[in-house]
């Protein structure tokens, strides 16, 4: 099991007493058997694309995955089948008392966490990732529109990381045949027993020096593209196999 990593320096402003950290630990195994459970009931009946993850993993030591937050659900179920296959995946999880119990999750699924905020503390989060891609070899997730929104907006954080950090953008998406629509992005909770299907992009690489012309505004709009195309593609390659 890993050790967080902290990204904030505001202590959270509920405390995490000895009550509350024994119901979570209480929780965490019940939690974590739903979620097992709910997956397993899904089938991944197609991953489009899966070259590109390994193309993407031998050309470097780790990478950003990076999706809608509203694809959450399995796109990380399925990165976190690859760590069998020599990726080693990361979250950001907020440093409140309620994230608490999602990165015992996490940590007990073998994922590195980072406690921190894209919010309050994206700079010093920002830090982080770049210590866990270039020192620990970490492929940190990154949902660019955030837990708050807006959505489908592509903010510009992980372009800026992946170019500090010299690491490429992996884009994905998936669809499921069955799912109910949640929240304020329209979260994709599959219904028990759907199909997935999962679509992974290219590689996108940020060099350094941008080329004459463009701007991080076009790639975020390039990327938002991306990432639509490839909710499109999965849509397509699931009703395909209908």
């Amino acid at each position: 099991m890993t050790e967080p990593l902290t990204a904030s320096d505001e202590p959270p402003r509920r405390q995490l007493t000895w009550k509350r950290r024994l119901v979570y630990r209480l929780l965490q195994p019940l939690a974590l058997a739903v979620l097992r459970f709910w997956w397993g009931t899904c089938r991944i009946v197609h991953v489009e694309g899966e070259q590109h993850l390994r193309a993407a993993l031998a050309a470097a030591p780790s990478l950003l995955p990076c999706y809608w937050h509203q694809h959450e659900l399995f796109c990380s179920r399925y990165l976190l089948g690859q760590q069998a296959h020599g990726l080693k995946l990361g979250f950001l999880i907020s440093p409140s008392v309620d994230g608490e119990l999602p990165a015992m999750i996490a940590r007990q699924l073998g994922a590195q966490v980072i406690r921190g905020s894209s919010t309050r503390t994206g700079a010093r989060a920002l830090r982080d990732y770049y210590n866990l891609l270039v020192r620990d070899q970490v492929s940190p997730v990154i949902t660019p529109d955030g837990p708050r929104g807006p959505r489908f907006k592509f903010k510009p954080g992980a372009l800026l990381l992946a170019q500090i950090a010299g690491r490429p953008l992996l884009p994905m998406a998936y669809a499921a045949s069955r799912a109910w629509l949640i929240s304020w992005d329209k979260f994709v909770l599959p219904w028990p027993f759907a199909r997935i299907v999962i679509a992974i992009g290219p590689p996108v690489s940020v060099p350094r020096a941008l080329p004459a012309g463009t701007t991080l505004e076009s790639l975020q709009t390039d990327m938002e593209s991306q990432l639509h195309q490839l909710a499109q593609l999965a849509r397509k390659q699931l009703q395909m196999r209908t």
